[in-house]
């Protein structure tokens, strides 16, 4: 059994065994160098070979390279497996559409509804502190008034009313106050049991002062009134620290409060901020600048604890935590003081019970109202992705099957139609689909019949008609357009255009001897030989073109045949000797093949005895491309010289046939200065309006005799 490595390569690639795309080769290919690496460094290893080391970089290097290569073409093997069908793509594209900005907005819902409850948490928190603060102040100016008047009346100064005060408000239990006059101590009332120095009135204060202050690194709530008592002025300071027994009532039927008191630093920075080498900083903005908040390199560490997170009266129940921090004020400068923190732990039921707790008996009709929108938002969904369903189901059934009558109709089967239940647009297309079919099945009957009819010069006329490009593959520099119009039945010009690849393009007109049947047919032969030698990997093309050639082996690689790329001399000189040995000797062709590379935006071209063509310039310059040799088939053992031309954007390529420029009439042939002529004035024209002005100026000079010879043009411009 004879083994062959094409056939076995074919089956493989057939089963999509083997890379089929540049990805997959590189992919593969760097997946093979990186497992080489990665045994070569183990090798080292085991070897005690120093360089493997070095090799750590390329490995993990090409390691990613790999992943991101593979990764790409999994996205492409999903988009080719899973998004043929109608119905995935709608699928997907109802998840894009309508699932992701729901999920969006689920999570982002979800997550503000937590900072919500989180900043709602730490808000009564603060509001609690804030509210603590200002009865401080409150009971300070009144206390501060109180001894105003006393002192107005001349009254001894005595501590028994704060001392009563103090037995009867709860409140009080922590509170210092002092009171001063001119300076002077006149009281320093301390919590029962305690024995506190008065408070060190700093120089700053000149007015009244409330604030959560920090004293000898410790946290206080102050206020202090000053009043003026006749010539004097009184001043009283009311203090609490902000303790244990103070976290306690923030906490209370909330959940768990942690109070950080150190920790933090807070520095001001001049505007814009730079930066800063701490591990944890935030950027904070106040009123009087911006402000660094680092938490340095060690954990918080909490100072109190009050309180404990409640349990969770139900599955959804969830904890919330947030921190917040509250400036405090350093007692001995003024200057703004290091944070504290403050972390609130608490249950959803806690907040909701807060926050409707004002509403009172009207809590569960609020709690209904929103069950019920609920209610209709998601029956509103489920009506929606029922509905969607359904709609889905009735486009991809349809096209389903429109697929299947498209399969019935490629395999002949003519007579079948589409059943239509609806009568929408989709029933409309299904009806037409079934016109189409019908007026197929009957043009196939006609079509039989006519062909029976036919004869041998209808049948080549069209074979030939399919042998001029139908569908032109367009570069993005350059655009080009042909045209023939043969003088009888069949035509014996030539023209062709051929995609070497995404940025090369081959361009082909030739004029055969003669007219008719044998002219058609030669010029099928030429059309065959540039297809063949153009797109396949011919191997004779880097060998000598036949027996005539023998003296010059290096003909065709001369000519620029290299690689996959075949040379337009190379190609002409090939065609030459093909020619010269299968045709009889009165039988030629003149032949112009140009390769056209996008991306040089360059012209290699070779001119086989055909009219040169010529490229005219935006200032109605124009150049002939002449460079070339004799015609193509009548003498064997031909090389033909190359050129090359630069097309500038806007520049307009021209290469016809003389049935063109020789038709005459009364005053002489149309000539190529009058077709120069007509091209300059139409110069910023579509290719196609070009074509047709010529052919109508071709066909006035001719008048009512008849075309003598085929008329082909083919124009090119570049972008």
């Amino acid at each position: 059994m004879h083994f062959s490595f094409s056939h076995l390569g074919l089956r493989l690639r057939q089963a999509g065994l083997l890379p089929q795309t540049k990805v997959a080769l590189a992919a593969w290919y760097i997946l093979a160098l990186d497992v080489l690496l990665v045994a070569l460094q183990h090798l080292s290893s085991v070897l005690h070979f120093s360089y493997g080391q070095s090799l750590g970089g390329w490995v993990g290097f090409l390691s990613f390279v790999v992943i991101v290569l593979f990764f790409l073409l999994a996205l492409r093997w999903l988009k080719t497996r899973l998004l043929w069908r109608l119905r995935n793509r709608l699928i997907v594209t109802y998840v894009f559409i309508g699932v992701i900005p729901v999920v969006m907005l689920v999570v982002l819902t979800l997550g503000s509804f937590y900072l919500f409850a989180g900043q709602f948490a730490t808000f009564i928190v603060t509001s609690g502190l804030d509210s603590e603060l200002k009865s401080v102040e409150a009971s300070n100016s009144t206390i501060a008034h109180q001894f105003a008047a006393q002192f107005r009346r001349g009254a001894a100064n005595s501590s028994a009313a704060l001392d009563s005060l103090r037995q009867q408000d709860e409140s009080w239990t922590d509170r210092q106050v002092c009171v001063w006059l001119d300076n002077k101590l006149v009281l320093n009332s301390v919590p029962a049991g305690q024995n506190l120095p008065p408070v060190t009135l700093p120089s700053y204060l000149k007015r009244a002062f409330r604030n959560v202050v920090r004293d000898q690194d410790k946290l206080y709530l102050r206020a202090m009134e000053v009043l003026p008592v006749g010539n004097h002025d009184l001043t009283v300071l009311s203090n609490e620290p902000f303790d244990q027994h103070m976290l306690q009532g923030l906490a209370a039927n909330l959940g768990e409060v942690t109070l950080y008191a150190s920790g933090l630093s807070l520095r001001k920075v001049e505007p814009p901020p730079g930066k800063e080498n701490a591990s944890a900083s935030v950027t904070l903005r106040r009123s009087d600048g911006g402000y660094i908040l680092d938490t340095g390199n060690q954990p918080l560490q909490p100072t109190y604890t009050a309180g404990t997170v409640p349990p969770p009266t139900r599955s959804l129940d969830r904890q919330v935590t947030l921190p917040t921090t509250v400036f405090v004020v350093n007692w001995d400068t003024g200057a703004t003081a290091n944070p504290v923190a403050i972390s609130v732990q608490t249950r959803v039921s806690k907040l909701y019970e807060r926050l409707f707790g004002a509403l009172g008996d009207f809590a569960p009709a609020a709690e209904f109202f929103l069950l019920f929108v609920a209610i209709v938002f998601g029956v509103i969904e489920v009506a929606a992705l029922f509905i969607g369903t359904q709609l889905t189901r009735t486009v991809t059934g349809a096209v389903a099957q429109l697929y299947d009558a498209t399969r019935h109709i490629n395999r002949g089967d003519f007579g079948h139609r589409i059943p239509v239940k609806s009568s929408d647009q989709i029933a409309t297309l299904a009806n037409s689909f079934n016109s189409m079919t019908a007026s197929l099945e009957k043009l196939m009957e006609e079509q039989k019949e006519k062909q029976r009819l036919e004869n041998e010069l209808v049948i080549a006329q069209e074979v030939q008609a399919q042998l001029f490009p139908r569908q032109i593959s367009q570069l993005a520099s350059l655009e080009v357009h042909g045209f023939c119009r043969p003088a009888r039945t069949v035509s014996g010009d030539y023209y062709d255009f051929l995609a070497v690849d995404s940025d090369n393009l081959l361009l082909a007109v030739g004029d055969i001897s003669g007219k008719g049947i044998s002219a058609a047919l030669l010029m099928a032969t030429i059309h065959s030989a540039v297809r063949a030698y153009s797109l396949e990997n011919v191997s004779v093309l880097r060998q000598p073109a036949g027996a005539g050639a023998e003296r010059d082996s290096a003909l065709m690689l001369a000519n620029g045949a290299h690689g996959g790329e075949v040379s337009p001399g190379a190609l002409l000189a090939l065609l030459n000797h093909q020619l010269y040995e299968s045709t009889p000797a009165e039988k030629y062709a003149t032949l112009f093949l140009a390769l056209y590379n996008g991306l040089q935006r360059n012209l290699t071209y070779s001119n086989g005895g055909h009219l040169p063509p010529i490229i005219l310039s935006r200032d109605g310059s124009f150049r002939r491309l002449e460079s070339g040799g004799t015609v193509v088939g009548l003498f064997d053992d031909q090389a033909y010289d190359e050129g090359s031309a630069q097309l500038r954007a806007g520049e307009i390529f021209l290469a016809y046939s003389d049935g063109v420029t020789e038709p005459e009439n009364d005053y002489g042939e149309f000539g190529e200065p009058r077709l120069i002529e007509l091209l300059r004035e139409n110069l910023d024209l579509p290719l196609g309006r070009i074509s047709e002005i010529v052919t109508a100026a071709v066909d006035d000079w001719i008048g009512a005799k008849e075309q003598p010879d085929d008329i082909t043009l083919v124009l090119a411009r570049a972008r």
